[in-house]
């Protein structure tokens, strides 16, 4: 703890991830303050939702004032036009969310064999030469939420295929921003792994897997293979192309981190509060939990997850509740979320103790 809770309350940092589709990370926040502080009404508050780099990347970092938003249409994930946001930092970086021009939550049906073939990344080849040709010179795209497994071919073929791609972006920073580390192929990789997320039945994984070693093959012959590189099956194989023109990888979370000044503002705090759709196993591993976690420590740091999954140790979590168990039911819980999420922080807060922090 940085300073004893007094009179005046205790700075409290709120910084959740997006709830698995429910809640964005803004919505989730909003949610703990007003449950939080109608328990502890002395207590302050930093409010920093975050990302791993996948859906919610463009709203997080303009929440922090990291960014000015842009609007434009692009090509949707199965044809179409879509409204998508990129936002440009201060420096002039260009941040690209691949969910938002091919996303499963804009999808517009429910995801079926047939839409886990179809679904294509166009419009993120459309908004990277939209910001090519604004000029800039650094460009990062957050990956993660995609409906689609295309490997990435839809982007580079807008970009003119893989040579013209990388020529284009010749000079630029092309940072990939993911907390997923798969292949693109095999057991570990986009189709077998994330394939059935996106509504791929078993048949329907054979061809996707199959497709994309086609396409790995043709990214060799174009200049690097990356099959096999780490974070090469993110957002269903995007990771792949990006890498192959020049990108590298980097965490999602320091990416955001970085960008929100996140570890100034938790070395300020007495608590922090956190919360993600699912704490679980995966948490672990890259998630903003995790990474909020050791950046915090040692201050208290607390879990509102909606929903929790086995024993998860992870060092700097203090502890961790469930909506789900809060509320009741699942239905419950995705029903009413914004509420429910509020409910189990003012409870927390109720247990937490309403003289100071433990």
């Amino acid at each position: 703890m940085n300073r004893p809770a007094g009179a005046c309350g205790a700075m409290v940092v709120v910084a959740p991830d997006e709830y698995g589709g429910t809640l964005t990370a803004t919505e989730a926040a909003a949610a703990i303050v007003d449950g939080w502080s109608s328990v502890r009404r002395d207590d302050r508050f930093d409010v920093l939702p975050q990302s791993d780099g996948g859906p919610g990347l463009v709203a997080v970092l303009a929440a922090a004032g990291a960014v000015a938003v842009h609007t434009v249409r692009v090509s949707g994930p199965l044809g179409g036009s879509v409204i998508a946001q990129y936002g440009i930092g201060l420096d002039g970086t260009a941040y690209v969310e691949a969910a938002q021009a091919c996303g499963l939550t804009i999808l517009g049906r429910q995801p079926s064999p047939e839409t886990a073939l179809a679904a294509t990344t166009i419009g993120v080849g459309e908004l990277l030469r939209i910001v090519i040709a604004d000029g800039a010179r650094r460009i990062v795209v957050g990956l993660g939420g995609s409906a689609t497994t295309d490997g990435g071919r839809g982007a580079l073929e807008v970009l003119g295929g893989p040579a013209s791609a990388a020529e284009l972006l010749r000079g630029v920073e092309l940072v990939v921003a993911s907390d997923v580390d798969n292949p693109l192929l095999g057991r570990r990789g986009a189709a077998q792994v994330f394939g059935p997320q996106k509504g791929a039945d078993a048949a329907t994984v054979a061809v996707l897997e199959a497709r994309l070693a086609a396409w790995a093959d043709d990214l060799a012959r174009a200049g690097r293979d990356v099959r096999d590189s780490p974070g090469a099956g993110a957002a269903g194989g995007l990771g792949a192309a990006l890498l192959e023109v020049g990108g590298r990888r980097r965490a999602g979370t320091d990416v955001v981190a970085d960008a929100t000044d996140r570890r100034r503002r938790l070395a300020a705090a007495d608590l922090v509060i956190t919360g993600e759709g699912r704490f679980d196993a995966q948490t672990a591993h890259g998630k903003v939990v995790a990474a909020l976690a050791a950046d915090a420590r040692p201050t208290p740091l607390l879990v509102l997850a909606g929903q929790v999954s086995g024993q998860v140790e992870i060092a700097g979590v203090t502890g961790v509740w469930s909506v789900v168990e809060h509320v009741g039911s699942l239905d419950c819980a995705m029903n009413d979320p914004g509420p429910s999420l509020a409910s189990l922080a003012a409870r927390v807060a109720a247990d937490w103790g309403p003289a100071g922090l433990p």
